[in-house]
């Protein structure tokens, strides 16, 4: 199944897409959703798109997964770069470990659903 048609991958799409017009468009921010969904839906968003550019170069197409390595490495580098090093640099980003969180049941979410 191409990544771009699991619905597990398609719905976090849309939630996000959704969100991000709600906010930068009409200015309607919900507390939980625009603090928390964002980060609960990137890894499987950002994972699936580079699951799916894999699965379009790589020679085993469709029979090739991330490894649990990778998608771990992935939610490393997430969760350090915007919850520890942007918040020093930055005051537009704010150092929330709830956040991390999000990431981890994102991490798999994209490992269990999405990456099989």
């Amino acid at each position: 199944m191409h990544v771009i048609k699991n619905p597990y991958f398609f719905i976090p799409v849309v939630f996000f897409a959704g969100n991000q017009v709600l906010e930068k468009g009409f200015g309607i921010f919900i507390p939980w959703i625009h603090s928390y969904l964002d980060d609960l839906l990137a890894l499987p968003v950002i994972l699936g798109i580079t699951l799916q550019i894999y699965r379009w170069i790589h020679p085993m197409r469709e029979t090739f997964r991330l490894k649990k390595e990778h998608v771990f490495v992935a939610f490393l580098y997430v969760s350090l770069v915007f919850e520890g090093i942007l918040p020093w640099y930055s005051d537009h980003y704010v150092r929330d470990y709830w956040d991390i969180l999000c990431y981890g049941i994102g991490s798999f979410v994209f490992y269990f659903k999405i990456n099989r």
